[in-house]
């Protein structure tokens, strides 16, 4: 068996308002129910959004998608008026990426996760800020 990421929980401060953004952005199906959490479903790996009370520690969920993706989903960004930058330590605004030959941008949920889509894996073409 090849071992792979089956889901995550994702610590929110509205399960059903986060779920929901994340699916809306990424284009993905609407969330579910499965127990206490409302689930996203991006490829074979879900993410378990779970209402938290106090502090919510900022996470990072990068996604791999294809140039087609990319260009949906960095247009929900921008026609949101989202703030986005090339890098994850917030430094470069209004700019993607082309590391590895492909495209990457990021971008903030409503709890301050630390979110990524890339159309190249880390690694697969040479860096390129």
């Amino acid at each position: 068996m090849t071992i792979q990421l089956n889901h995550t929980i994702v610590p929110v401060r509205d399960q059903q308002a986060s779920a929901a953004f994340l699916a809306e952005i990424l284009g993905l199906p609407a969330p579910t129910r499965f127990g206490p959490f409302s689930v996203v479903q991006a490829g074979e790996t879900s993410l378990d959004f779970l209402t938290t009370a106090g502090d919510i520690p900022a996470g990072h969920y990068a996604f791999l998608v294809s140039e087609e993706e990319f260009d949906q989903i960095f247009g929900r960004i921008q026609a949101r008026g989202m703030p986005y930058w090339a890098d994850p330590h917030h430094e470069q605004p209004g700019e993607i990426n082309r590391r590895d030959k492909g495209r990457g941008v990021y971008f903030d949920d409503p709890d301050g996760h630390n979110l990524e889509i890339l159309t190249r894996p880390y690694g697969s073409g040479g860096w390129k800020a």
